[in-house]
């Protein structure tokens, strides 16, 4: 299964979560083979911490875990989407449901569209 996709020359391939209920986009992270296999062995999200060059599995800090409900390959073989449960309803390390909270203006500016729902502080306030 995993030799089936194209990782780029870092070894990583893009993925994609998304809320399978509400098909919001998520976030977008990487995977590398390790962490695509173990996400796609503990049903569990899995990525590749390319700051941290190791792997981070998805709510090991702030609790916010994502269960895996069905993963998806594109055309091209290059590009994970997994439909996912978001544990806690936050996907975003900001606090925000989603890491998607700005919008391009008429005025090419950015603005925040979402609400902070839990204020990063809180959530990592034990680990920092």
């Amino acid at each position: 299964m995993i030799d089936t996709v194209v990782f780029n020359e870092a070894g990583l391939v893009p993925a994609i979560a998304q809320d399978a209920i509400s098909k919001q986009v998520l976030m977008v992270a990487w995977m590398n083979r390790e962490a695509l296999q173990e996400t796609v062995d503990t049903k569990r999200a899995v990525y590749f911490s390319r700051s941290r060059s190791r792997l981070w599995r998805k709510g090991e800090e702030s609790g916010h875990i994502q269960y895996v409900k069905e993963i998806r390959l594109d055309c091209d073989a290059d590009v994970i989407l997994m439909q996912i449960e978001q544990v806690g309803g936050i996907a975003c390390h900001t606090g925000r449901e989603h890491c998607f909270f700005r919008r391009l203006d008429q005025d090419g500016q950015w603005q925040e569209t979402e609400p902070v729902l839990k204020p990063a502080s809180e959530i990592y306030s034990d680990k920092h």
